[in-house]
């Protein structure tokens, strides 16, 4: 049946359009290029035979009249191609860009075909309660531990300030001990200076003596609590 009565036919693409309105733009412009020359020529025939033939000239400019005419049309059908060929551009860039842009949201409907702003809300809440949950893990794992080991913090700060104590005693006592360097003074001023070093020295002798009477009474006290400890046990 197509054979006889011809089928459909096909769609012109808007690329198919514009080369065709191409081609007979180009074809128009040899054609005006053609029409411009023979009217140039007649426009000569016509300058030539003005003074001695003016049936010849005024065919001449007759003729150069229909060309201007033909070249006329020609130059209004041109423009009217390029302004379809520059509308039919415009348009199929139109085209390009609805597609483009229906194929854009098209992928952010299948993006977010599975989400949803509660989603999002419960993922980042999730997030959030991992991050504390590895933090708190972090900072369990920094802190010390002494397994088995019973700490008292009272009592290790009792016996570091037992130790502070012991070694501050052990510097005075250091301190009493030590040979005091005196200055040394001219020979006019020796006596005087051998009294106050025999002063000085008589006084760290006193300090040293009182010190050991001391430790002998504390020693003889602690004596006698044992003796009396041990009466009153036989007892």
């Amino acid at each position: 049946m197509k054979l006889f009565f011809g089928g459909s036919k096909a769609k012109t693409t808007p690329k198919d359009a514009i080369i065709t309105l191409r081609e007979n733009l180009s074809m128009l412009e040899k054609r005006e290029t053609h029409l411009q020359a023979k009217i140039d020529n007649e426009t000569r025939i016509a300058q030539a035979n003005v003074s001695r033939n003016k049936q010849a000239a005024l065919a001449a400019l007759k003729r150069r009249k229909m060309l201007e005419a033909q070249l006329e049309k020609l130059s209004g059908s041109r423009l009217t191609l390029e302004a379809q060929v520059m509308t039919i551009e415009g348009a199929n860039v139109n085209l390009e860009m609805m597609k483009a842009m229906e194929k854009g949201n098209e992928a952010m409907k299948q993006i977010h075909k599975d989400l949803d702003i509660d989603k999002v809300d419960a993922t980042m809440d999730e997030i959030r309660e991992q991050m504390d949950l590895a933090n708190g893990i972090s900072e369990a794992i920094s802190q010390p531990q002494l397994f088995g080991v019973d700490m008292d913090e009272d009592e290790l700060a009792a016996e570091l300030e037992g130790l502070e104590q012991e070694e501050l005693d052990k510097q005075l006592l250091n301190a009493e001990r030590a040979p005091v360097a005196l200055p040394r003074v001219p020979a006019g001023a020796q006596p005087a200076v051998a009294q106050a070093q025999a002063q000085q020295q008589q006084r760290q002798a006193q300090a040293r003596k009182a010190a050991a009477s001391d430790a002998e009474d504390e020693d003889e006290d602690a004596e006698l609590a044992e003796l009396r400890e041990s009466m009153r046990m036989e007892a």
